[in-house]
């Protein structure tokens, strides 16, 4: 539902984007135009004030994340990283895009001291805020050791998590008319912006049949972030969960209207051009991509699997209280095939770890790495 005060956020940036593509010839890659859209500072929908996260419309919320499901998420995943700290020798975490603060919240409230330093990553001043007083208000014992950042440090040490991070980097466009392809960007009509498609050398990563009319995504931001990721990072693990498919599955001629979706009151539409700064713009991950950029960058791949084996091996049913039906019908939704559990995946990679001695409890069973 859109409210004066967000209308009027979508006409300014709307209105910036237009002066800004004009004054560049009149067209922006797509991924150039879902950077400005989501992190334009005051204005982008990671930038500015609307609220983001919550379970139910009424919130004014517009999607709900696993840790909004239930605090159950970041305990049983918190097991995993209590491991993994062990195993890489360190005890800081490092989270990227912690959204509301929650998963910081249930990761500090389990793993207490074994943490003595936990570092936030997040491009939005304002998610920031909302971070240090959620954590105030729920963990202010921890405060202390809560530490955020709004880049890259030249070196890090530890576990790194990301949920639901990838989704919300920029992809590129491509659009196979039946003879070529094409990027897809973004054009000026008057006063709208339309789509406009250039000839371009960029493929999809794979030979398939692709149908005349085919729409889907590259994704060279996401896979430069792990690279990025692999290059500071001197000693420890890394945790990426979220939604996706690996490379064949991916680029199934059936998908031929791609991946890219918006997100706002709990809803999806497909329209990223309508209401700029307003609604979440995301895209399924191609998970053999980033796998192959983190072996590119030196990193070992420990483990591909759904998140309903992840958080299964990792003891969540042992976590939900008796008779918390609550609870239960948040985990349902969290581990079930028809829900999160099976289109939500975690992959995992390492640096400095001697991996003989590393088995990731949340890979037990189920690994799906040989699928990447």
């Amino acid at each position: 539902m859109q409210t004066k005060e967000s209308a009027s956020v979508a006409a300014a940036l709307s209105e910036r984007l237009r002066e800004a593509i004009a004054a560049d010839g009149g067209w922006w890659g797509f991924d150039r135009f879902m950077a400005a859209a989501l992190y334009t500072p005051g204005l982008g929908y990671y930038a500015n004030d609307r609220r983001k996260f919550g379970t139910m419309p009424h919130s004014g919320s517009d999607f709900v994340t696993a840790p909004e499901l239930t605090p159950l998420f970041g305990q049983a995943l918190a097991r995993q990283l209590r491991q993994a700290l062990v195993a890489s020798g360190t005890a800081e975490i490092w989270e990227f895009g912690a959204g509301s603060g929650a998963l910081a919240s249930q990761i500090l409230g389990a793993l207490g001291p074994a943490v003595s330093a936990y570092h936030i990553v997040d491009l939005s001043g304002s998610l920031r805020e909302r971070q240090h007083d959620r954590l105030a208000a729920e963990r202010p014992e921890h405060l202390a050791r809560v530490h955020w950042h709004d880049r890259l440090p030249d070196t890090m040490r530890g576990v790194v998590i990301g949920n639901e991070v990838l989704d919300a980097m920029p992809v590129q466009l491509l659009h196979f008319d039946g003879r070529q392809w094409l990027e897809r960007g973004v054009a000026i009509d008057g006063e709208r912006l339309t789509w406009a498609d250039r000839p371009t050398e960029l493929r999809p990563p794979v030979e398939a049949a692709f149908v005349p009319g085919t729409v889907t995504e590259i994704h060279p931001q996401a896979e430069a972030f792990v690279r990025t990721l692999a290059a500071h990072l001197t000693r420890g693990v890394i945790f990426l969960l979220d939604y996706g498919f690996p490379e064949d599955e991916y680029y199934l001629p059936q998908r031929h209207g791609g991946t890219l979706m918006c997100h706002r009151a709990h809803r999806a539409d497909p329209d990223p051009l309508v209401d700029v700064g307003e609604k979440d713009i995301t895209a399924h991950v191609n998970f053999t991509g980033i796998a192959l950029a983190a072996q590119d960058a030196g990193l070992d791949v420990l483990g591909y699997t759904s998140q309903g084996h992840f958080l299964l091996n990792c003891g969540l049913l042992e976590l939900i209280p008796d008779g918390d039906l609550r609870a239960t019908a948040a985990v349902q939704k969290l581990v079930n095939e028809h829900e999160m559990g099976e289109l939500f995946k975690v992959i995992a990679f390492s640096r400095g770890v001697d991996t003989r001695h590393f088995e990731p409890l949340g890979f037990a069973h189920g690994d799906r790495t040989h699928r990447l």
